[in-house]
């Protein structure tokens, strides 16, 4: 059988405002987790997958923290209607922005852009608990209100003189990142972990690549949305057949498709979250034929020799495809 991917029930056992736009919900949630990883929650009839920003090595509770997105259905919902006492759907924690088992000595360099402090706060709280690394952290915010964490993280580099040194950068008081704040954290053999909007992920990784940082060193915590409009692609001979909730399509292959995207040109509405492989929430069986996943953070062995793949990934390599979305 299948790991569980399913979703449960969690109870909101406290609401913690960090800053006006960002509240951390901690949750009676008994699932065992890694620093880094996330919980992805179905609300409104929509999938969210959101980082814990506890550790497992230092924190009591499970605690996910949400920033309100301006117009965002799911974020927005959370912040206006959530209390303490109720309970949301939640599937078990996923996801491999993880510290590294072989890094134990090496420094860890985190550059965490808004929101993007939550898996990295939750990596260096774990970093500190259970090694002896040295930890260099840039964040960066709009303006000092907005600073996510941060009385949290002065404490922290109070108790660990010497060993965690912050870097804060105010886009009021500084203007935006540049290379040179983020040549800054670089040398040495660090391990490099970057979260935050795509064009502070990109200008931080294009310029640890430049500044000579192997790219097996530098770990990019991404959740990619769902494109409004699909490049298209050429068809290509062979078909793909859908399954799911009772019904079953069938429609051309097309060069590059993925399953997941297979699935919704045949007019379905298939499950998924982070589409970057992480997740698991798109996983579905085949049942005929054979498909390539670019990426797979999130299946097992076992579960790959039993015909699952992660359908926002998987890609046909024979003629004749058929896979089979699991109730």
């Amino acid at each position: 059988m299948a790991r569980d991917h399913g979703f449960h029930p969690v109870r909101i056992t406290r609401i913690v405002d960090e800053t006006p736009d960002t509240r951390t919900f901690a949750l009676d949630a008994p699932f065992p987790y890694r620093a880094g990883q996330f919980l992805t929650f179905k609300v409104c009839g929509t999938l969210r997958s959101y980082s814990m920003s506890s550790s497992p090595d230092t924190d009591g509770e499970l605690c996910v923290t949400v920033k309100r997105v301006p117009g965002g259905l799911v974020s927005g919902w959370m912040h206006d209607h959530l209390r303490a006492g109720d309970t949301l759907e939640a599937t078990r924690p996923g996801g491999s922005f993880c510290l590294r088992g072989d890094a134990t000595d090496r420094p860890l360099a985190g550059y965490a852009g808004g929101s993007g402090i939550t898996p990295v706060f939750s990596l260096v709280k774990s970093a500190l608990a259970t090694t002896p690394r040295d930890i260099r952290l840039l964040t960066a915010h709009q303006h000092r209100g907005s600073a996510i964490f941060r009385e949290a993280l002065d404490a922290l580099a109070a108790h660990h003189p010497g060993r965690l040194r912050l870097h804060d950068h105010l886009d009021d008081r500084d203007g935006l990142v540049g290379a040179d704040a983020i040549r800054g954290l670089a040398g040495d053999d660090a391990d490099h972990y970057i979260c935050g909007p795509e064009p502070f992920m990109a200008l931080v990784e294009s310029t640890l690549l430049a500044a000579g940082t192997p790219a097996g060193r530098i770990f990019v915590e991404r959740f990619t949305p769902v494109a409004a409009a699909e490049p298209p692609a050429e068809p290509v001979p062979g078909t793909v057949t859908v399954a799911l909730r009772g019904q079953r399509r069938t429609m051309p292959q097309r060069a590059g498709e993925t399953l997941l995207q297979s699935a919704r040109r045949a007019g379905f509405t298939p499950p998924f979250s982070c589409e970057s492989g992480d997740c698991a929430t798109c996983m579905a069986r085949l049942t005929d034929g054979e498909a390539k996943m670019r990426v797979n953070n999130a299946l097992e062995p076992d579960e790959i020799a039993e015909g699952y793949v992660l359908t926002c990934q998987a890609e046909p390599t024979t003629a004749e495809v058929t896979v089979v979305y699991e109730d």
